[in-house]
């Protein structure tokens, strides 16, 4: 039996491998692999909008149902930031060392380092668009620890780990994440597994 195609609005290899591990039942294809190359713009002033303006854009362009996700770090002490900035924090070059930088410098006098990651999937086929959210509450650690995962894992601690998301195994984090939570929810809901 083929496995059902999943088009995700990513060329961040890293994120493709998390969703692969996480819907073994679908091939997954990534923007590249559909002959996408362009920096999808992310306008929306939150993370369900711009989950959708992606999706949105590969099914107006290519005509295929897409599966989009926006996610990111909200710090409480940092008023909701970097929120939908997550990616672009320190800068347009989406740099992960300098956007860690910017979150640890403007936390070094703060005793409140609680904050969570966030991911909203989209899934948009034409018709209405269908949602999916995960979260995961943590704190901001005062240095980055470990050296897997991607973005803001070494600064981030889950609630209930000795660990930050870049000490963990990928499998480990997948159980445990923001990205996990919705790909499951996303999962249960169109039968993936």
């Amino acid at each position: 039996m083929s496995k059902s195609v999943l088009v995700i609005a990513s060329n961040n290899q890293k994120k493709i491998n998390e969703v692969k591990a996480l819907l073994p039942d679908f091939e997954i294809k990534s923007l590249k692999d559909i002959g996408c190359d362009v920096d999808i713009p992310e306008t929306a002033d939150t993370f369900e909008g711009n989950a959708f303006l992606k999706a949105k854009y590969v099914y107006d362009h290519y005509d295929v149902s897409c599966f989009s996700d926006d996610s990111g770090l909200v710090v409480n002490a940092l008023n909701g930031g970097p929120g939908v900035l997550s990616a672009r924090y320190a800068g347009e070059d989406k740099d992960d060392d300098k956007n860690m930088d910017k979150v640890l410098l403007n936390l070094e006098n703060s005793s409140d380092r609680s904050a969570y990651f966030i991911t909203v999937i989209c899934l948009y086929d034409g018709t209405s668009p269908k949602y999916f959210e995960g979260r995961i509450n943590g704190q901001i650690t005062k240095d980055k620890i470990g050296g897997n995962g991607f973005g803001y894992d070494p600064i981030f601690r889950p609630e209930g780990s000795v660990k930050t998301f870049a000490e963990l195994s990928n499998s480990e984090k997948n159980d445990n994440s923001h990205r996990g939570a919705a790909v499951r929810k996303f999962s249960e809901e169109i039968g993936g597994k």
